[in-house]
């Protein structure tokens, strides 16, 4: 490839680069403005998927930003909006998934740690309560 060739898509991909940039969102009101920020804070980055959908710059999720703003202006509420996105991302893509079968686990799993935790400390305690006593019963004798 000649270095004019490559200069020259390299200029070109430079000049077009702020083309891509996500346009800025225009709201009718204030409390518009604000259920779309907790809506978008309700909802889960499926490329960076520890960050939610307001925080992440991946271009997935200015592309779900622009999805939930578009079905906002179209009259959508935010149930069916949320719907729309489980239909087709599915249960990840909430931050708060329903509780189901599929993710009765991810409910009940810190409560079971937090049991079997709490199980294990109680029986090392009892255990080392009865190497105690065995070891003052030989000191004794």
């Amino acid at each position: 490839m000649s270095r004019r060739l490559l200069a020259g898509l390299l200029l070109a991909w430079c000049l077009a680069t702020p083309l891509l940039a996500e346009e800025p969102l225009v709201f009718d009101s204030p409390a518009q403005q604000q259920r779309f920020e907790n809506l978008t804070k309700q909802l889960r980055c499926l490329v960076c998927q520890n960050q939610s959908l307001a925080d992440s710059d991946a271009q997935l999720a200015h592309d779900l930003r622009r999805d939930v703003y578009n079905m906002m202006l179209a009259g959508k509420t935010d149930e069916d909006i949320k719907r729309f996105l489980v239909d087709r991302y599915g249960d990840f893509v909430l931050y708060r998934p329903p509780v189901q079968s599929n993710t009765l686990l991810l409910w009940a799993g810190p409560g079971l740690l937090l049991v079997l935790g709490a199980a294990v400390v109680v029986f090392q305690v009892r255990r080392r309560r009865s190497l105690l006593s065995d070891e003052e019963r030989v000191d004794e004798s």
